[in-house]
């Protein structure tokens, strides 16, 4: 076991749509011009939040999900950090988690975890004074006083002047003075982020995305008091980091004998923990990232294909028309090209997509089947494999039984695979799905790596073989 003094905090709400993504990264915009060494981190299996932090500090910002990870291993992934100051976004409501029943999952969850303070967000739109009782309900359920500060979003300046003396009183008589009230920002016009289904559309997709952000920062740093922000992070206690055992860079191959796995990552394909590819590495594997959408084939001595989830849809005439890429990995994966694909992924190996209007394009067309929008959630939120006597529960000569994911997705397939079980952790529904086998492993589910160590090493390991099986062979030209 070792400490590491890593100053940081949690940035929570009463709810989704209160500002958190907007605040996480004008604090982070604002922390970037103080502190140098600087992290960024999404509570639960998101995606495209962690594109926003990107966009903010120029690194990578991961994830943390107490579904995927013990407490362990969260701690881990905020040292490995190595004391930065670091700022973790949360998800949905402070004690929304996976269930109704308790807060298991929640973003309070893992600041307990990780005993991190909590900056409580506090959406002040379209509510007077009846904002006090909100705020003291919620800091009611703070059994652990982990909640250290308050800002509330989207109020007018010269109502937080009046609110202000009220809110200290109220905060002070309930027995929560030592919660301190950090500032207010106001209602900024022109640097709202728009929405889509449950989440924000991509930064890429927004006009002036670096310049909204900063403007967000700029006003974090003119109506919040951004010291005492800093001092909240600066007295996080240590993180208690276990010293378990993995492999030491110089005891993996070098870097040219390691399989070179191509992972798929464009404007269509971008749904990708840092965690797995860090994982991925781990394993042994060598990563190039290559565009579906831009370029003309897999990368060069490819032996492992990783396409993960995203908005296809977005882009189907454009993948469609890119036939020699859709020839490249055609060809590599019925040459028996180990393959991951998932959600997104799994939807451009089809035979076709069809479009929102009915337009069908076709595709990759290894699985036999059509996807289409059914405008509402097809299966939605986390899952796990199960064992099932009918089923192959196998890929990459690994027993698939514990590996988790999650799925989101509109479009259905009229070919989603029977290869697995899996089940929801809470309400236990089952259904089947996957094509899964020695040298495949496709489906709607996203998967976390880290939860089945095994399965992963399987796949980098039949990767290294198909290298040396294909040594100095084409398969297509």
């Amino acid at each position: 076991m070792h400490t590491v003094h890593t100053p940081r905090l949690m940035v929570a709400a009463a709810s989704s749509g209160s500002g958190k993504t907007l605040l996480t990264c004008g604090l982070l915009d604002a922390l970037s011009r103080r502190k140098p060494a600087l992290r960024a981190y999404k509570c639960g299996p998101d995606y495209i939040d962690p594109m926003f932090h990107r966009q903010v500090l120029g690194i990578e910002s991961g994830n943390l999900d107490p579904f995927f990870c013990d407490a362990e291993d969260l701690k881990r992934i905020l040292g490995d950090g190595r004391g930065a100051y670091s700022v973790m976004e949360g998800v949905m409501g402070i004690y929304d988690g996976m269930s109704v029943e308790s807060i298991q999952g929640s973003c309070y969850d893992i600041a307990g975890m990780t005993d991190t303070p909590i900056l409580l967000v506090a959406d002040a739109s379209g509510v007077g004074r009846t904002i006090l009782p909100q705020i003291r309900g919620i800091l009611e359920d703070d059994r652990s006083r982990l909640i250290r500060g308050l800002i509330l979003n989207r109020i007018s300046p010269s109502f937080y002047e009046k609110l202000k003396p009220c809110l200290e009183k109220a905060l002070t008589e309930a027995g929560y003075g030592d919660v301190q009230l950090l500032g207010a920002i106001p209602k900024l016009r022109g640097a709202e982020l728009e929405s889509r289904h449950l989440g924000l559309k991509m930064p890429s997709e927004i006009p002036g995305i670096r310049e909204k952000l900063r403007r967000l920062g700029e006003a974090i740093e003119e109506h919040c008091d951004l010291e005492g922000i800093l001092q909240i992070m600066e007295h996080a206690g240590d993180i208690t980091v276990s010293d378990r055992p993995g492999p030491a860079e110089g005891s993996l191959p070098p870097k040219e004998d390691r399989p070179l796995i191509a992972v798929a990552r464009d404007e269509a394909f971008c749904f990708l923990y840092k965690e797995n590819l860090r994982l991925l590495e781990q394993a042994g594997a060598r990563i190039a990232f290559f565009s579906p959408l831009h370029d003309r084939t897999i990368p060069e001595d490819t032996a492992g294909l990783l396409l993960g989830g995203g908005y296809p849809e977005l882009h189907l005439r454009d993948l469609s028309a890119n036939l020699s890429m859709l020839d490249s990995i055609r060809c590599a994966v019925r040459s028996g090209l180990p393959s991951i694909a998932e959600c997104g992924g799994f939807m451009y190996l089809h035979r076709s997509v069809r479009d929102i209007h009915g337009a069908e394009y076709p595709l990759v067309g290894v699985i036999d089947g059509e996807c289409t929008d059914t405008g509402h959630l097809v299966r939605f939120g986390y899952l796990q494999i199960t064992r099932d006597a009918h089923a192959s529960n196998c890929a990459f000569g690994a027993d698939l039984a514990g590996l988790r994911g999650h799925e989101f997705h509109y479009y259905e397939s009229t070919a989603c695979g029977s290869s697995c079980l899996v089940e929801k952790p809470v309400s236990r529904q089952r259904w089947s799905c996957m094509f899964c086998g020695s040298r495949r492993m496709w489906g709607y589910p996203h998967f976390y790596y880290g939860s089945h160590p095994a399965w992963l090493q399987g796949f980098v390991r039949a990767a290294k073989e198909y290298g040396n099986e294909t040594l100095g062979k084409v398969f297509c030209k």
